[in-house]
């Protein structure tokens, strides 16, 4: 049984040759077969360059997809499932944080279970600031509540599944694409299994307060309409509100006409969100452009 490791890379010049040596280690006579499937997804340092090095010597089975600028990791992902040739896919960082002897162990798990198709690695314990781990706690909770798909919580993209579960992924037409979400909406028996991210070995987290943010709420306008519910019964509120407190004069009032002013707007932004995925969808663009592919000699294109 082939399997295809899928390996997002972001300016991740210092981890590609530590742990493509520690994959052979692990995976060097332990599996039959095997392949890399790096995905540069438009990084600005040495990364291109140490991938196509890396091509052009390895023995091992090495495909290296290249985009034409920064499409994101959930484009990344698409592209590695795409291009993988494996019975079973694995996704995992390159940042050296998610170690290659806990998809053994996946593995394992799903040649022993034949009806299980993935297994997910859960973070068990994450040394993060406070505020962040709330957030992100604050998330799941959030997401579970308005949407009828189950989000497992700290389940990571970190996972190994079967090429079946792969091909349902990859016809999928929408392009504002949200893996988690789409993992969880497609259903497939899937076994999680704790773990423990190790210390990034160079460079630093390319997933800011910011950038994770955004990441939330987009995920949560992908999987559930209830916001909009949300925005109508808040906006009738408000306008009763401010209908009724026109024309007084008082403090109060003001405050009344300022607030319900503040939730009308709020609720366009709402709207004018999910107006804004229709419009990008409409576009056709595609999810991202490859640039060139590379492959290392074992492999025949």
């Amino acid at each position: 049984m082939k399997l295809s490791l899928i390996i997002p890379c972001y300016n991740e010049e210092g981890n590609i040759l530590p742990l493509y040596e520690k994959v052979r280690a692990t995976f060097d006579g332990v599996l039959p077969e095997y392949e890399f499937v790096y995905v540069n997804d438009g990084s600005s340092d040495q990364t291109g360059p140490v991938l196509r090095q890396l091509a052009e010597e390895t023995d091992a089975l090495l495909r290296v997809v290249n985009f034409s600028r920064n499409f994101g990791k959930e484009a990344a992902i698409l592209a590695g499932l795409r291009e993988a040739t494996g019975d079973l896919l694995c996704l995992m960082d390159g940042d050296l944080q998610q170690s290659p002897e806990v998809v053994l162990s996946m593995i394992r798990y799903l040649e022993d279970h034949p009806d299980c198709d993935c297994v997910t690695a859960v973070q068990e314990s994450r040394d993060e600031n406070p505020l962040m781990v709330f957030f992100k706690d604050s998330f799941y909770k959030i997401i579970n509540l308005v949407t009828d798909t189950h989000f497992e919580p700290n389940a990571s993209d970190f996972r190994t599944f079967r090429r079946s579960m792969a091909d349902v992924i990859t016809a999928l037409p929408e392009k504002q694409r949200f893996s988690k979400g789409i993992f969880a909406w497609i259903g497939f028996q899937t076994h999680y299994i704790p773990y423990t991210a190790d210390e990034r070995l160079t460079g630093t987290s390319k997933w800011g307060f910011v950038k994770l943010m955004k990441y939330a709420i987009d995920g949560i306008l992908s999987y559930t309409v209830k916001p909009l519910k949300f925005a109508l019964g808040a906006g009738a509120v408000s306008t009763a509100a401010a209908v009724f407190s026109l024309g007084r004069k008082t403090p109060a009032g003001k405050a009344l006409v300022l607030g319900t002013s503040g939730v009308q707007l709020l609720c366009l932004g709402i709207l004018g969100e999910y107006v804004a995925r229709l419009y990008t969808e409409a576009l056709g663009r595609p999810v991202y452009i490859i640039k060139d592919v590379l492959h290392s000699k074992g492999i025949d294109d």
